[in-house]
């Protein structure tokens, strides 16, 4: 479709988003190009679209993050200029942030009237919120500690608390990007419940997303977005994820994992009674103990903080643990002398964690000065006993950038110019391309489009046929599903039960994962 997309009611009411000729670039990068979209009120419209299509570039423009370099707004059809979020808040407009806007120090509560105080007094503001809080969480069950501070909450946690800020302010428009990133179906299915009812409540919702399941389920309308401009709006009822997803990326994309059967060697990692005590004398690994042979992709299943994060900090060699860990049959030190990430490296480890922003990569750094972190000792990158040779570095990571479609392939450019899926792709190049042993891997496809998804689990694939050990940790069931050879769940800090893909299902997962149906192993 070509033109102004129009979505939602058609009984005469004003839009109540209207954008026209929304155009918005970051130096030579057209981020947004001449966007016009129409969204009527009680609906759900999804936006999905390849990472770096501008989806999010176009709803923090609508939310006051960034001011459009040409266009207009409209709210309930009048002319509307948000030149902040405070602004986009006093219009009615709330947004749920894909990378969290949350303030570190600060407890759950502090958050949540950040920037919707009642006055110069916080203790009003504070004894509100807390009230308004409990009635949120028992409403929707999003329980979180209102006293806790942000930097002790599991990632999973956080994402409750970005919600509810928004519901807090009650805003008659939502904007939701990629809010089930760290979800479980059923939590997603919840959240999906929260979405109906505010619609039915006449408010409006979009949605940007790469699942094409939640687009399937929820939405009323769909409109897709490729390099910037907005190509397609439809009706949800008369799409499928096939068309979707060929609208989005420009081909046709195999929505399943194509893989042929494990054919698993001796083991390479071999985990026993592993034990993790935390600052504060909190378990979180509560003696796990796992496998993962070589030529085989082992999934971690569970939600989001039941000791995941943990797992792979220990086999990483950033946090300190008790029991054993062997890797090609040789221990590896757990003491803390000679337990950290160089020497699991030079061990045949190679890591992609789960946060990419904070764990993976330097944000203000290049793609070249990204893509050897952890392996600056390289012999193949010293000039000379003082300096390193950038020119060889960067000579590399434009191979490496071809070969993982990293987009821009630009080695100069900040990493926190690319998008979150050419982000996780400049990881995933640093730590592949280095053929590990065993790969660890954290949530590997958490926010990324459905034409990189296919990109990575292939990647992840090759490796595995190519003899390694894959241990592969994600919220993500269809993920574990569809990438492992075995599956073990995590609740508590604790192996729940092993099971093999063909021979279980969700719900058999759900189960395990909430702490039921199975005996700690």
């Amino acid at each position: 479709m070509a033109g102004t997309q129009t979505a939602g009611r058609s009984d005469g009411a004003a839009p109540a988003i209207e954008l026209k000729g929304i155009s918005k670039a970051f130096g030579p990068v057209q981020a947004n190009k001449d966007i016009s979209i129409r969204v009527m009120p009680g609906t759900i419209h999804g936006i999905i679209g390849e990472n770096g299509a501008g989806k999010s570039t176009l709803m923090s423009i609508l939310y006051g993050f960034y001011r459009a370099d040409a266009g207009e707004i409209f709210i309930n059809g009048t002319p509307t200029p948000i030149p902040d979020s405070q602004a986009a808040i006093s219009a009615g407009i709330g947004m749920v942030f894909q990378h969290f806007k949350l303030v570190q120090n600060f407890t759950v509560l502090e958050n949540v009237i950040l920037g919707a105080e009642d006055g110069a007094l916080l203790k009003p503001s504070l004894s509100k919120a807390r009230g308004t809080l409990k009635r949120l969480a028992e409403e929707y069950e999003l329980h979180v500690d209102p006293d806790t501070l942000i930097e002790d909450l599991s990632v999973g946690h956080q994402q409750r608390v970005e919600i509810l800020k928004a519901l807090y302010r009650a805003a008659d428009i939502l904007i939701l990007d990629e809010p089930t990133g760290v979800l479980t179906p059923a939590e997603a299915d919840h959240l999906f419940r929260i979405l109906e009812n505010l619609r039915r409540e006449g408010k409006t919702i979009l949605l940007i997303t790469h699942k094409l399941r939640e687009i399937m389920h929820i939405t009323d309308t769909v409109s897709v977005m490729r390099r910037g401009e907005m190509t397609a709006t439809v009706k949800t009822a008369e799409t499928s994820p096939e068309n979707l997803a060929e609208l989005m990326v420009g081909r046709k994309v195999l929505l399943r994992v194509d893989k042929k059967p494990a054919a698993p060697g001796p083991n390479i990692l071999e985990v026993e009674n592993l034990r993790v005590v935390d600052d504060d004398g909190v378990e979180r690994l509560k003696g796990v103990s796992l496998n993962v042979r070589a030529g085989e992709i082992l999934g971690i299943a569970g939600v989001s903080g039941n000791g995941q994060s943990q797992l792979l900090e220990v086999l990483g060699g950033i946090t300190r643990a008790t029991g054993s860990i062997r890797v090609n049959g040789q221990e590896i030190d757990l003491s803390g002398r000679h337990s950290d990430g160089q020497s699991r490296r030079a061990r045949g480890i190679a890591h992609v964690p789960e946060d990419r922003q904070h764990e993976g990569l330097i944000m203000d750094f290049m793609a070249w000065e990204n893509m050897i972190f952890g392996y600056h000792n390289d012999p193949a990158w010293q000039k000379n006993a003082l300096l390193m040779d950038n020119p060889a570095i960067r000579a590399d990571t434009e191979a490496k950038m071809a070969r993982f479609d990293v987009r821009p392939p630009n080695p100069a450019l900040a990493a926190k110019n690319f998008s979150g899926g050419n982000q996780q792709k400049i990881v995933l190049a640093r730590e592949i391309e280095r053929n590990p042993d065993l790969l660890l891997v954290g949530q590997p496809t958490r926010g990324v489009d459905i034409g990189a998804i296919e990109f990575i689990h292939q990647r992840i694939i090759e490796l595995r046929d190519a003899g390694k050990a894959i241990l592969l940790v994600s919220v993500e069931l269809e993920e574990i599903l569809s990438m492992s050879d075995r599956i073990a769940v995590m609740f508590d800090g604790r192996i729940m039960g092993e099971r093999l893909p063909g021979e279980t299902d969700e719900k058999e997962l759900g189960l395990l994962m909430a702490g039921m149906n199975g005996k700690a192993a």
